[in-house]
Order: structure tokens, then C-alpha cells, then sequence
């Protein structure tokens, strides 16, 4: 388990970074990420480009709406979106072929790191059933006593051994793909709290309700620009929390 810590151990250094570096080292962000109107399509593909191991999708990737969400594992704002708006965006706009989905890791912790890890080492055709149980059961490993084994215990639920989990959590391109996906978020486009969206290129930041959310995305089905658009600002988790 020495390995496991000196990656988590690393971890904290990504944290301390995204939450206290970023505001200042990165500087603040409008609507779009820190990005002017004029350079709105560059910053439209450079939000679409993946990290070192890929994006994890869903949906028709020509679809008219494009929703990026940053998220962190140990956030309770993303879970309650996980849980209360997914399934409705999933069921309305995802599997209509309407909205693609791509969700990118943003930990604020070691503990998320891990989370994070675990999901990515379960495979592509796995890695959002284990996102969504990492979310809906996150009481029983995230703000526990012993973050780490209750992680590991939920992994063996899921089909990992004793012995893979171990592997995933030293597996240096696994985080590096998280490191380098969270500081990327946080330094291009401006992410400093979870969950973080953008909605073709329009940055929205909080668990908006779906009564809230789906306008957004008629608003971006109907061509009309986000900014002009003032939802209610929705709970999140900053960076600093």
C-alpha cells in the first residue's frame, strides 16, 4: 500500500493547485471560459479535445449539443445531479441522439482521485456504471473514516480482486490522465468548482434542477447563444471546499 499513498500522496499536489493556485495562477473566467466571442469556435474545439487516455462519452458525437461536464466523485452537488438530472437528460436528449455527453474528471481530493482511477480501470463499456454507483452509494465511501478500504470494498462488489484494484491505483498512465485532465480544465477553461458545464462551448456552473437545465439545452438546440440566458445559479462545490 506504500504505492498507493506515495499516488495519492501526488493527488494532494493536483488539489492544492486546482484550489489554491487556480484563482490565482490561472486567473478568472467569463461565461466562456476566459475566452472572447470572437475566439468562441476555437474555444469550442479546444474544449473538445480529450485527454491522454480519451473522453468518456455517451451518445451520437454529431448530435447538435454538446455537454462537457466537470465533476469530482466526492462532490455532493454532482451526485445529486448524478442521481435527480442524469437520467432525465440520458432518457430526453442523449439516446434521442440530440446531446452528446462527455464527462471529465475533476477531484478535489485524493479520495476522488482514486474514485476516479477505479472507474477508468473498469473499461470504456463499464466506466459509467461505476460512475453512477461511485455517486448514488457515495456516503458509504467518501466521507468515511477509511475512505480508501470502503473504496476498495466497493470495487470488489463491482468484480475487481484485491490485487487489481492495487494495480489500478499504481497505474501512473491512469493518473496521469486524471492529473493532466483536472489541470487542463482548470487552467484553459476556467474550472474552479464542481459540477462545471459546457453546453456547445457556454459555461454553466452548478446542479441546476432539470427544470432548470433543459432550457439550456433547447436554448443550444435552437441556436441561440447561452449568454444571453441568466438561469438560477445552481449549488456547487468550489475548488477550496
Amino acid at each position: 500500500m506504500n504505492q498507493n499513498r506515495a499516488i495519492l500522496a501526488g493527488a494532494v499536489a493536483v488539489i492544492l493547485v486546482l484550489a489554491i493556485g487556480g484563482y490565482y495562477l490561472f486567473g478568472t473566467s467569463n461565461g466562456s471560459g476566459g475566452v472572447g466571442p470572437v475566439d468562441r469556435s476555437a474555444f469550442e474545439q479546444e474544449l473538445l479535445v480529450p485527454g491522454p487516455l480519451g473522453d468518456m462519452t455517451m451518445g451520437d458525437p454529431n448530435a447538435p449539443v454538446t455537454i462537457i461536464d466537470y465533476a469530482s466523485l466526492t462532490c455532493a452537488h454532482c451526485a445529486s445531479f448524478e442521481v435527480n438530472t442524469m437520467p432525465l437528460l440520458k432518457e430526453h436528449y442523449i439516446e434521442t441522439g440530440k446531446v452528446y455527453y462527455i464527462l471529465r474528471d475533476f477531484p478535489f481530493d485524493p479520495i476522488a482521485t482514486a474514485a476516479f482511477m477505479l472507474a477508468h480501470c473498469a473499461g470504456p463499456e463499464r466506466y459509467f456504471g461505476f460512475v453512477g454507483v461511485l455517486f448514488r452509494q457515495q456516503e458509504r465511501w467518501a466521507f468515511t473514516q477509511t475512505p480508501m478500504e470502503d473504496l476498495k470494498a466497493l470495487a470488489r462488489q463491482g468484480g475487481f480482486s484485491d490485487e487489481s484494484f492495487d494495480a489500478c491505483m499504481k497505474d501512473q498512465k491512469v493518473f496521469d490522465h486524471v492529473k493532466e485532465v483536472a489541470l487542463r480544465g482548470a487552467k484553459t477553461f476556467g474550472v474552479r468548482s464542481t459540477p462545471t458545464f459546457f453546453i456547445n462551448g457556454e459555461k454553466v456552473e452548478g446542479a441546476l434542477p432539470w427544470s432548470d437545465f433543459e432550457p439550456l439545452i433547447q436554448k443550444a438546440l435552437a441556436g441561440q447563444d447561452l449568454d444571453s440566458f441568466d438561469p438560477p445559479e445552481g449549488p456547487s462545490t468550489p475548488a477550496d471546499e
